[in-house]
This record gives C-alpha cells, sequence and structure tokens, in this order.
C-alpha cells in the first residue's frame, strides 16, 4: 500500500471513531479523543466533561466501548482512558452539544443560544459566536447568529488558535445545525497592545555609584613651616636699616 494511501485510511477511521464517540457520549460531554500506538497496543484517551458517565457502572461503560473499538473499527488492542476537562464551558464541542440536547428537550433556541453565551462569557472566553440553522419559526430554512465579546473574523492567531464546533441535530421541524466559534482567554493578539497597570509595574532599580572622598594627607614633621609675607611697611622699615 503506498505511504499517502496509508495516512488517508487511517484519518479516516479515526473520523469514524471521533463521530462515533460524539454520538455515545453526548450526554457525557464528550469533547475530542487521542490515538496514540504504544508496543502493547493502542492507547485511547477521551476527553469529557462528565468522566463518570463515560466509565460506566463499575467500567461497563469503558469494557463496551473497547470491543466496539477492537471488532467495529479494527483498532489493536485499545487501553481506553478517560480524562475530565478543566472547564467544559470553554470547549466548543461541549458547547454546541449542550445547545443540541436543549433544542431536543424543546427549549426554544433562542434562550439556549443567550444561555450559552452567557455561560461562556462567565467562564471568561474573549470571544463566542453561536449560529443555527434550520427551519427555525417558519417552514422555509434560515439562520440565527448571535455574537458576545472580542472574536475577529481573519488572521494567523484566529486559525491557530480559534476552537470551532459544528454539531447537527435532528427535530420535528428538520434538521438543525449548531455552529460555535469561541475564542479561549489569555490570548494575545499581535495588533492589540497589552496595557499594564502602572501598580503592578515594578521600577528598574537603578545603579548605585559609591562616591570616593581622598582623605587628607597627614603633614611631616620634618616639613618646614611657610613663612608669611612681609608687610608693606615691614619692608620699608628693613630698606631703612640697610642704607644705615
Amino acid at each position: 500500500m503506498p505511504i499517502q494511501n496509508y495516512f488517508v485510511k487511517e484519518n479516516a477511521r479515526r473520523a469514524e471513531i471521533d463521530e462515533f464517540l460524539s454520538q455515545e457520549l453526548k450526554r457525557a460531554g464528550y469533547s475530542r479523543v487521542e490515538m496514540n500506538k504504544t508496543p502493547l497496543g493502542t492507547r485511547v484517551v477521551i476527553y469529557a466533561a462528565k468522566p463518570g458517565l463515560v466509565i460506566g457502572r463499575r467500567g461497563q461503560s469503558i469494557r463496551d466501548l473497547t470491543k466496539v473499538l477492537e471488532d467495529r473499527f479494527t483498532v489493536e488492542n485499545p487501553q481506553i482512558s478517560v480524562a475530565a476537562l478543566e472547564s467544559p464551558e470553554l470547549d466548543a464541542k461541549v458547547v454546541a452539544s449542550q445547545i443540541a440536547m436543549a433544542l431536543q428537550r424543546g427549549i426554544h433556541f433562542r434562550r439556549a443560544a443567550y444561555w450559552a453565551l452567557q455561560r461562556t462569557t462567565e467562564a471568561g472566553a474573549l470571544g463566542v459566536e453561536i449560529v443555527i440553522r434550520g427551519k427555525l419559526t417558519t417552514d422555509r430554512a434560515r439562520y440565527e447568529k448571535y455574537r458576545s465579546g472580542y472574536l475577529p473574523a481573519v488572521g494567523e492567531t484566529i486559525g491557530r488558535l480559534l476552537r470551532t464546533a459544528v454539531v447537527d441535530t435532528q427535530l420535528k421541524q428538520g434538521l438543525f445545525g449548531i455552529n460555535v466559534k469561541l475564542m479561549p482567554p489569555n490570548v494575545v493578539f499581535p495588533h492589540k497592545p497589552v496595557v499594564k497597570d502602572v501598580a503592578s509595574v515594578q521600577p528598574t532599580p537603578k545603579p548605585k555609584v559609591e562616591e570616593t572622598v581622598a582623605e587628607p594627607q597627614e603633614e611631616s614633621e620634618s616639613a618646614p613651616e611657610p613663612t608669611p609675607a612681609p608687610v608693606e611697611g615691614e619692608v620699608a622699615e628693613v630698606a631703612n636699616t640697610e642704607k644705615a
């Protein structure tokens, strides 16, 4: 098999596994999966907001997932481990899945969108954009967009740090699509200068300059004492005595 065909097949299989896990673990807040080959088999790490639902009672769900990955997707000796997300509100896939589940429970789409905007903003996201497509109010499909915060549309920072997710859900009206774009906190934009607080900036210490003062030298005992300069009157007397 050519090397390019191998990578295409491997990426297609990983995409199928990701789609399968997103459908099976949507109630657990599934985010993503990482697969790495080891000498003992394949290490599979599942990131979810609720790890307890992924593990199941006495690990039954883990054993079922292991069997499915090994039989259906031909994963060699899968070793599954579950990792919890630190902040599920800042994960675009989790936010989109929560909106889809809210729509399935009959909650109005605007209420679900504003609820998601509020939670992500309170979690510290710099900007959020939610787009819901489908037959929202009429028989004709359309979309509504909800934005909050600062979210640029173009740039190298956007393509590298922006978190996006698309989730579809089937309702009575038809197929609905939820697209979420989220900018995590603590992102430095090259075109946006960082303003630091004056109180937090410590002044640069100035170099200390040591002044050396020369000590006066002690006069030696053998040095002759200076003779005082003669006064004008004394000079005249000395001249008269010499004449006499």
